[in-house]
């Protein structure tokens, strides 16, 4: 049974770091891994995500401040988030295919295609 877990998530002033992580117990695949946000009211959106070998892709909003990271051994995904914004402030949830040759999809994700954790609330607000 596969398990997401999130954590890391708090309130920040703007202009400050938080750094995310997500273990993914029993995922079987080689896979890519996936961050989403949601905010109130507004769709999921793709933040970033990382493959297997290791290549990450961003957001246009959040490149340059925000770095995706992956512990095989560990079977964790992390977020660095860093000069955050108000505009930052939202549910973040990571996430992995259920297929072992599905996609991290760069989009609004199809929620029946991967496995989700239960979410950390991100909050930047002076």
């Amino acid at each position: 049974q596969v398990q997401m877990v999130e954590s890391g998530g708090d309130s920040v002033q703007p202009g400050g770091s938080l750094r995310l992580s997500c273990t993914a117990s029993g995922y079987p695949y080689r896979n890519c891994r996936a961050w989403y946000r949601q905010a109130p009211g507004k769709e999921r959106e793709w933040v970033a995500d990382i493959d297997f070998d290791d290549s990450t892709y961003y957001a246009d909003s959040v490149k340059e401040r925000f770095t995706i990271s992956q512990d095989a051994a560990k079977n964790t995904v992390d977020l660095q988030m860093n000069s955050l914004k108000p505009e930052d402030t939202a549910m973040y949830y990571c996430a992995a295919p259920r297929d072992r040759y599905g996609i991290c999809q760069r989009s609004t994700p199809k929620y029946d295609a991967y496995y989700w954790g239960q979410g950390t609330q991100v909050t930047v607000s002076s």
